[in-house]
């Protein structure tokens, strides 16, 4: 009998201190997961914020370069797009093509001269180059976050308790263009 109870303490302190170990990791996990969110959020902030100047960069450039309506018009779609994407991969999606359509609207303005020296303009300018500064910050966080969580879910023991409670892998970065590694062309 009392072997019996010895190898019964010992099989209890054996499995409390799995499952102890094994809360452990799910909690870590999930302090995990909300920072991925609160990665997101602050991402999401940042490009509201540039989003809520492209109106008036948009205006601004209507107002001297009428017959470029075909460039505002896709910076004014892809602002759209950016504001009816839900998930943070369709809000990725969405702010690739609306970088995309903001660096053709900036070639077209090197076709102006008076928009260029136009101080609204100017300083509008100033204000989404900060904005595009604070982006690439909260971009750089928001990857370093998602991978962190990602390999977490990947390495021993912590793969156990993300399998038993559900915790799946988020592919939702931020990546680089694939015409973003070339050279732009400039005319001349």
């Amino acid at each position: 009998m009392k072997i019996f109870l010895i190898v019964l303490a010992a099989i209890l302190i054996v499995a409390l201190s799995l499952g102890g170990g094994l809360m452990s990791n799910r909690n870590e996990l999930v302090t995990e997961k909300n920072a991925v969110d609160a990665a997101w959020a602050q991402v999401d902030v940042v490009l509201q914020r540039r989003a809520d100047l492209i109106p008036n960069l948009v205006e601004t450039v209507k107002g001297i370069a009428k017959q470029e309506l075909a460039v505002t018009d896709s910076v004014t779609a892809a602002r759209a797009a950016l504001g009816g994407a839900r998930t943070p991969a369709e809000k990725i999606a969405a702010n690739n093509q609306l970088d995309t359509a903001l660096s053709r609207l900036l070639v077209v303005v090197e076709n102006y001269p008076n928009l260029k020296s136009n101080e609204n303009f100017i300083r509008l300018q100033d204000e989404l180059a900060g904005t595009e500064n604070r982006i690439a910050v909260e971009r750089r966080r928001y990857n370093e976050t998602v991978q962190r969580y990602n390999t977490d879910i990947e390495l021993f023991p912590k793969n156990i308790a993300a399998s038993l409670f559900g915790f799946q892998r988020n592919d939702a970065y931020f990546k680089a263009e694939t015409g973003a590694r070339e050279t732009p062309k400039v005319k001349f």
